[in-house]
């Protein structure tokens, strides 16, 4: 899955950049599928229709989840460098989970 509280023309173009032959992601989620308080968009993991126990969600900011704060990982804000190598990094962490 990709949540995203960004829009969804920014949604679009960001899966045609992580999954361009369309067959890594299968759902995507963004501005219409958070939460809106105060002007605020978060995401609500519970959306997913999965068990939260076994969900993580990788994210710059906390601000997007916080009612899921324990299913959050910390990564760096992505800047559309194509070698960012970010995510490979987190696989040993991943698997331990």
């Amino acid at each position: 899955f990709i949540y995203t509280t960004a829009k969804q023309d920014y949604a679009k173009k960001l899966l045609e950049v992580l999954d361009p032959k369309k067959k890594l992601i299968r759902r995507c989620l963004s501005q219409p599928d958070c939460v809106c308080s105060q002007g605020c968009y978060w995401k609500d993991l519970t959306r997913l229709g999965r068990d939260l126990a076994k969900t993580v969600a990788l994210d710059h900011t906390m601000q997007g989840f916080p009612a899921q704060a324990a299913n959050w990982i910390p990564v760096p804000r992505w800047s559309g460098d194509l070698q960012d190598e970010e995510l490979l990094r987190l696989i040993p962490e991943l698997a331990r989970l």
